[in-house]
């Protein structure tokens, strides 16, 4: 906001600081719009954990043709199929332990929810139960640090008007809420993507679910929207929360979306931006490889089970979708 010029009758010093602070007549100044404050970056300089064990790492190791993917830090998926309430503890107090050590932070996808997927697309599954759910969750939280950065529950609330299910599965994401946030871990609860829901519609489920309590929300996980739409859509839904902050899976996203928009292991697709810490005073905070390129979306075009490794959807990743 300019404030209106005026003429003071003082001395030279005085007149010359109060012209370049208030905007007076007959002195230059410089006009310019000052973006809005956001809280400082938790994730500032951080280096994400590249996981020795991942799928593609030890595809790396057998051939070198898929380092382009295998060097990079992927996040690590925790599932209860993989490792239940009794175990995932200490799976993940060991990956953020040896994170630890190499001045790293391990990235975690928190994906159990129960009834995830309506139990009828490729990734049906979760949690027997809501009290089972808490349990596994409590289990993780024991073993997380205020240098890890959790994505919760992709898809949980897009899916909600599908699955009929608003209600139950906004009780359940407060409850991951409650029990993830205070652990000084960095947290985004899941938004969809940009071709998904309205902005508007996905900012009041965010809201419902507890986002006040946590960093923000994720976007894009496992899908293909081009990192420019997906900024649009999330900058929309942040205004509508009043500034929340967010993280973008660009892991598949280098040519954008199937031209049918088709999200099981669409041909035709290319890496996108490797993760990286953003720090342009917007309320971007990273892009992040979410989805671990090369692993199949589920038994579709060509690939096999959900998670599986995948060579040939890995190579045509790396090669742009030529």
């Amino acid at each position: 906001m300019t404030e209106t010029p005026r003429r003071v009758a003082v001395g030279l010093v005085i007149g010359v600081l109060t012209a370049v602070l208030l905007g007076l007549a007959g002195v230059a100044v410089f006009s310019a719009t000052v973006p809005r404050a956001t809280s400082a970056n938790p994730l500032h300089e951080a280096r994400f954990y590249v996981d020795p064990a991942s799928s593609a790492a030890l595809a790396a190791r057998r051939d070198p043709s898929f380092g382009p993917i295998g060097r990079e830090p992927a996040a690590i998926w925790l599932t209860p199929e993989a490792h239940g309430a009794s175990e995932v503890g200490g799976y993940v107090g060991g990956i953020v332990d040896a994170a630890r050590r190499g001045g790293e932070w391990p990235v975690f996808v928190v994906y159990g929810i129960p009834h995830r997927d309506c139990q009828a697309q490729e990734s049906a599954g979760g949690t027997a139960d809501d009290a089972a759910y808490r349990d596994w969750l409590r289990a993780i939280a024991r073993s997380l640090t205020a240098q890890t950065l959790v994505v919760v529950e992709p898809d949980a609330l897009a899916l909600t008007a599908e699955c009929h299910d608003r209600s139950a599965r906004v009780a359940q994401l407060r409850d991951a809420v409650g029990l993830l946030a205070p652990t000084g871990a960095v947290v985004y609860l899941d938004a969809g993507h940009s071709g998904w829901l309205d902005p508007a519609l996905m900012a009041g489920l965010l809201r419902d679910a507890g986002v006040d309590r946590v960093r923000g929300f994720a976007s894009n996980v496992s899908n293909f929207e081009t990192t420019a739409a997906e900024r649009r859509y999330d900058e929309a839904i942040s205004a509508a929360l009043g500034g929340a902050h967010y993280v973008i899976d660009t892991s598949r996203n280098g040519n954008g979306p199937a031209p049918d928009q088709a999200w099981c292991n669409p041909p035709g697709r290319g890496l996108g931006d490797p993760p990286r810490v953003v720090e342009d005073r917007t309320h971007l905070d990273a892009t992040l490889w979410v989805k671990n390129p090369g692993e199949s979306d589920g038994a579709c075009n060509g690939g096999p089970a959900a998670g599986r490794w995948w060579p040939d959807g890995a190579r045509a990743l790396i090669a742009g979708g030529d």
